[in-house]
This record gives C-alpha cells, structure tokens and sequence, in this order.
C-alpha cells in the first residue's frame, strides 16, 4: 500500500505542487432522526488489504431515496433491500446513506493512487471501499458528470427490465432526475418514437433542449410497446397504463416507500394483457443476471454517459451546508422544485480544477 504525495490523476489537474499531510479526521454525513441530519467529525478511515481509501470530490443527492430516507420513510421490512451499498449505520437511523461520489484514490492500489473514480458511497469527506467497487473516469469524463452514474445505472436496469429494444415505441412519463437519465439512454437506441411526457411547462422546455422530444400526458403518443415510470405519483402511473399498447410493458421505476398509491387496475387494465414490472437496481434483471454483474452494469453506465448529462447537473452547495440542504430537498423547499442533480463540494474540490 502506497500514500499518494504528489498529485497526478484523470480529469482533474492540482493547483498545488502537493497534498500535504493526511488530515486526521474526515467529515461524514448522518441522518440521526427522521428529518435530523448532522456532520459528524469522525477519525480518518482506515483501508484494509484490498481497500481503497478515497477523498471526495462531489457527491450528489438522489432526490427521491434520499428523501425518504431523510423523512424515516422507509418501510421496516425491507431495510436490508434498501439500504445503500456503502452505507454506514442502519436504516432507519442513524444511518450515513446515499450512493453518488466521485473522489481521488489517497491510499491502496499502486495502480490506483491518484486516479479519479466513482463510487457508490455517500456523502463523506472520505470513503473506504474495494478495490474492485471504485470505477475509474473514462478519458474526458468531468467529475461532476461522473456523479450520474448511479442514476444512469438505474435508467439502465429499467431499460433492460423492459425490455426496450430497436424500432420500439416508447414513453418515459415523469421529467425527473431518473426520467431524464433513462430517456438520455433510451436516445442512443434506434427507437421508433421516444416521448418523455411531463406536466410543468418549464420542464418541458428544459426537455426539448436536450434533444429529446417532450409532451403533455394528453399529447403524448398512444399504442407504446414500453413505458418506463418515474414520477412517483398515482396520477403518473395512470398516465403511464393508458399509452401503454395492448401486451405492452410498463417499468416501474419510482420507489414510494411507506406511501400508498392508487393503481387504476379496472377498465381495460386486463383486457389489454398490461404488465406492471417492478425495477430494483440492487439485482440485475434476467436474464442479463446470468451474464453481467452488477459492477459490469455500473461501468456500462458510466460508459454511456455524455455532454448532454451536464445540462442534468442543477446546483451546488457545500458539505458543510449539506444538513439544512436535505432538509429543504426533503420538504420540498420552493428552491428545490427546480433541482434535477444538486450537488455537494466537498473540501477537496476548491483545491481542483477539471483539467
């Protein structure tokens, strides 16, 4: 195991001729109660044999996990399912989740010191994962579009569960963070028609400019082979059964938590042969589970995302704001309505310039 001294890493260039010495503590993010999140200043991770220790860059909030988490909505008998792959404490609370950060490897593998990597570990100064879980930038890749990764590895696994294939006819219903991430890689397929259909006129304006084609629930295309659903909502999902075609698919990829919804399963929900698939990114789903891991499917992700995904990238806040910012995302503060990927600084970022 070596400790990096002089910085030289992909996509990110030093304006210091060195990092100096390793701080002794690192600052991590906890929700301690329902609607209670705090800093706390822990001693600095220790890596093991085969671990990496890694400091952080930006992390991103996942809106809507991390809402539920914040508010303790998440339902008692499925926190193990639930819980993030790096998290630290256990569900409900205290609990250190979250599942998006791009940081610069400190210590652990030769090959590895001073590479910038993306993990799914949380908001932390500092994270310890495998070697084998953190995920080297590709070439040109900046940080901060790195962060989408996780989210592009849901968009994907909605995509497989689908499954959407060339020539289809689809519809993403819900203009959101997973939305938008899944409708950007359902562009790169030669579909027949792609729509994202999403009620807030402003959203939709923002839609248009990524090059994607976007459309009122009343405007939206019918007779879709496959509907990908992500705006949490009752009225969503009722939007989404009816552009479904006859036999067609509908992907549900909106966790409720302890919510209830409305699922408007009368009609001519059964006479038509629709389908509700449920979308969990915790498996791969088959029969691709028998072919790729899930760290495949991160780095498939992570391969896939380009410029476009930039424009997702909303606003920032610093770490040490980030209590009062959950707070606010978790409520629905006004600021927050417009927020797709907020991001948080950490330390390390203000010392950095994307190179």
């Amino acid at each position: 195991m070596r400790v990096m001294s002089e910085l030289s890493f992909t996509g990110v260039s030093a304006d210091v001729p060195g990092h100096g010495p390793a701080p002794e503590t690192s600052r991590q993010y906890w929700t301690e109660a329902a609607e209670t999140g705090e800093l706390r200043e822990v001693p600095l991770p220790e890596p093991r044999p085969g671990e990496l220790l890694i400091e952080t860059l930006h992390s991103g909030i996942s809106r809507g996990t991390e809402s539920l988490v914040h508010r303790g909505e998440v339902p008692s008998n499925i926190t193990e399912i639930m819980q993030a792959p790096f998290q630290l404490g256990e569900l409900p609370f205290p609990v250190s989740h979250g599942y998006l950060n791009v940081g610069v490897v400190r210590q652990g593998s030769e090959a590895l010191i001073g590479q910038t990597v993306f993990t799914l570990a949380g908001h932390r100064e500092h994270v310890v994962v495998p070697e084998s879980a953190a995920h080297v930038l590709p070439e040109g890749c900046p940080p901060q579009r790195a962060l989408l990764a996780g989210i592009g590895e849901v968009g994907l696994n909605g995509l497989w569960e689908g499954p959407v294939m060339v020539g289809d006819r689809v519809a993403v219903v819900g203009g959101g963070l997973i939305g938008l991430t899944t409708a950007l890689l359902a562009s790169k397929l030669a579909l027949q028609r792609l729509q994202v259909v999403e009620i807030d006129a402003e959203r939709r304006a923002f839609i248009e400019s990524l090059g994607l084609d976007a459309v009122t629930p009343d405007a939206a295309g019918l007779d879709n082979d496959v509907v990908l659903h992500s705006s949490a909502s009752s009225a969503g999902l009722a939007t989404a059964l009816r552009l479904a075609g006859e036999d067609a698919v509908v992907v549900e990829q909106s966790w409720y938590g302890t919510g209830d919804q409305q699922v408007p399963l009368g009609a001519d929900f059964h006479a038509r042969r629709l389908r509700i698939v449920a979308t969990q990114v915790g498996q791969v789903p088959g029969p691709r589970r028998m072919r790729r891991t899930r760290g495949q499917r991160l780095a498939t992700a992570l391969d896939l995302l380009d410029s476009r995904f930039d424009l997702l990238i909303s606003g920032h806040s610093p770490l040490a704001e980030l209590p009062s910012v959950m707070q606010d995302v978790a409520a629905g503060a006004p600021w927050t309505r417009d927020q797709i990927l907020h991001v948080i600084d950490h330390p390390l970022a203000a010392h950095h310039a994307v190179g």
